[in-house]
């Protein structure tokens, strides 16, 4: 009997269950290091590629707009997927799927083809949303008081591979020359390696999957195993739970604005003359914000509640706006502007992701954090593809103005859910 059809069919002492936890978190660590490979760079050469080949600052912003439209358009399937059959075969899928892109996205800028680099980083864009969908496998058989760490651990190991993936555009591009290829594909040569390793790192090692277990585990304790739900539905759920709506409008909130502002500014930058290796080292800096703090963010949002480290996001990401916003050409507020916006994103990012999970009863988790990431890759795809256009009308500064009013709706909801919870402890003390 293989090890993952024992643990799924037994009993688990506290002890055990601890173990395949460690084990769990560890698999998803190594292979957000490898798929994160190359994605930093992805980002910010796509808009670049896009430049290219459709010789246009507004079509420029497809590139990331199309990433984000792929991990939206992926999301429910593999969680769905996840659902019937565990993390194991979703995650795994997820990946050599966004290699298919990258492979296409390779194609397509070899053959100046506008159409087919856009339809390959659709796919590309299911990297991004296996990325995303890693860390509610690490909450699968978290418990509740180290969840936000859990999450936030894996979270943080995009990092290691992402943040030197800017870095890497110069070396990485005299491969790709090596290669007979475009300077420009190298990230997207790397990108795609990774994206076959994480795969089988899933595939091979992430026994026994975190979610059969512990689905398992709520069947043996009578509960339902799982519970049917469309995407109406789930959102029903949603809409019933001040929480729930919360943490979903506050991870949207967040990932619009990121990408928002962080899409266009390469484009700003390279308009104002930034060299290729300064637009790389500022994506790489975004990037670290983004995930570089993230375990001290799991450790707070686990220490003083969700709701205050959501709300402590929105106000770093108004800052953030701010310093970007008015920096016209000064690259060293650019950058930091850049690196407030990714700490912003981690903060709304991992409080939300904790908030979701606790708001809602572990047999529908996976179908409602899989409508949690669908939209939240529709408003950072519909921001994308806003972003060029109001940077040509309204320049830089008005694009991050435009950014920053999707933090309202949090703080409105935010009142609601503490308002609703506070007559809630009054009823029952």
């Amino acid at each position: 009997m293989s090890t993952e059809t024992t643990h799924v069919g037994e009993a688990l002492s506290e002890e055990t269950r601890a173990r395949i936890q460690r084990r769990t978190v560890l698999v998803l660590m190594l292979a957000q290091v490898v798929g994160g490979v190359g994605m930093g760079a992805m980002l910010a050469v796509g808009a670049l590629i896009a430049l290219d080949l459709s010789g246009s600052d507004t079509w420029s912003g497809m590139a990331t707009t199309m990433i984000t439209l792929g991990a939206a358009v992926f999301a429910l399937p593999l969680a769905s997927l996840a659902a019937r059959h565990g993390r194991r075969p979703g995650l795994a899928l997820g990946w050599v799927l966004g290699a298919v892109g990258g492979t296409t996205v390779i194609a397509a800028t070899v053959l100046e083809t506008f159409a087919l680099f856009l339809v390959g980083m659709v796919f590309v864009g299911a990297g991004t949303a296996t990325n995303l969908q890693s860390r509610h496998a690490a909450a699968d058989l978290a418990s509740e008081a180290t969840r936000g760490r859990d999450l936030s651990v894996v979270v943080w190991a995009t990092a290691v591979g992402s943040v030197a993936g800017p870095n890497l555009i110069g070396p990485s591009g005299r491969f790709a020359a090596g290669l007979g290829l475009p300077e420009l594909l190298g990230p997207v040569v790397f990108t795609t390696a990774g994206f076959v390793l994480g795969a089988i790192l899933i595939f091979a090692l992430l026994r026994p999957d975190p979610l059969r277990t512990a689905t398992a585990e709520l069947a043996r304790s009578g509960a339902p195993a799982g519970v049917r739900l469309s995407v109406t539905g789930a959102l029903r759920m949603v809409g019933r739970s001040p929480g729930a709506l919360l943490a979903i409008v506050g991870i949207v909130a967040s990932h619009t604005v990121m990408v928002a502002i962080m899409t266009m500014t390469p484009v700003h930058m390279s308009h104002h003359g930034a060299a290729l290796t300064v637009i790389g080292l500022t994506i790489s800096l975004h990037i670290a914000g983004m995930y570089g703090l993230s375990p001290v963010v799991g450790w707070l949002t686990d220490r003083f509640g969700r709701i205050p480290v959501l709300l402590t996001g929105q106000v770093i990401l108004l800052v953030a706006t701010a310093v970007s916003g008015t920096a016209g050409h000064d690259e060293v507020l650019v950058t930091t502007g850049l690196v407030l916006l990714g700490l912003g994103w981690s903060f709304g990012l991992v409080a939300g992701t904790a908030l979701l999970a606790e708001s809602l009863s572990a047999d529908v988790r996976p179908r409602v954090q899989g409508v949690s990431d669908l939209t939240m890759n529709l408003g950072g795809a519909a921001a994308g593809a806003l972003s060029g256009v109001v940077l040509s009308q309204a320049g830089f500064g008005g694009l991050n103005l435009f950014a920053a009013l999707f933090t309202v709706p949090v703080f409105v909801l935010a009142v609601r859910a503490l308002s609703v919870r506070s007559r809630s402890t009054s009823t029952t003390s």
